[in-house]
């Protein structure tokens, strides 16, 4: 069986998850945090960051990269995330980047960082930067997702895209630190983000997460 590599609260370890149940593919989960110094972990991912993704004698880390690998690996299984049209497949791809990048800067390192992972670690955090971020860093982000929305349920095309996932796993963390999307400014993004959020392939993984957090 296939082994990732990884903490559950993590976005990335989130979103692997997702193409995982996705595609069907049966998998283990060994607790890994970020940075971690284990020889055998760093043989999988040199630079310390969590997901890995080991199957069989094969190893590979980065959640973009085990994402494309796994539609490779199992091309028929399954659901895909990888549109066929050229534009939807370079869209979707725009979107998992900017998720992986421009919002988890933006919201789960500002905010979900602070006041859930210092918290378990039982150390302050700054307040008054993560209300910042709130007031300032969050509405840019949600006024362009707001903006890309035709009222559907997908970013890209008429079916469900890696940008999709990408996007929603960093707002699971938001949620979990305390912050929703306000419906009447962002409606569209709103109930995008809920619909997701009801699928299988983010509920059953956010019920774990929220146990964890005793919620």
């Amino acid at each position: 069986m296939s082994v990732l590599h990884g903490a559950i609260l993590s976005p990335f370890v989130r979103k692997v998850r997702a193409c995982l149940m996705l595609k069907g593919v049966a998998y283990d989960i060994k607790p890994t945090m970020p940075g971690s110094k284990d020889p055998e972990f760093r043989k999988l991912s040199p630079t310390g960051k969590i997901p890995a993704y080991s199957d069989g004698g094969f190893s590979l880390p980065d959640s973009s990269v085990i994402c494309a690998y796994l539609e490779r690996k199992h091309p028929g299984a399954g659901t895909s995330v990888f549109p066929e049209n050229p534009e939807e497949f370079g869209t979707a791809l725009w979107f998992e980047e900017y998720a992986d990048t421009h919002i988890f800067d933006n919201s789960t390192a500002k905010i979900f960082f602070p006041r859930i992972v210092l918290k378990m670690m039982k150390q302050d955090h700054d307040k008054e930067a993560v209300k910042q971020a709130i007031a300032d860093d969050l509405p840019p982000i949600f006024d362009y997702l707001e903006a890309q929305l035709d009222g559907g349920n997908f970013l890209v095309g008429s079916s469900l895209s890696i940008g999709d996932i990408a996007v929603v796993t960093q707002m699971v963390n938001l949620h979990h630190a305390g912050e929703g999307i306000d419906e009447t400014r962002w409606p569209k993004f709103a109930a995008y983000v809920d619909y997701h959020l009801a699928q299988d392939y983010f509920s059953e993984a956010v019920a774990e997460e929220k146990a964890l957090l005793g919620r």
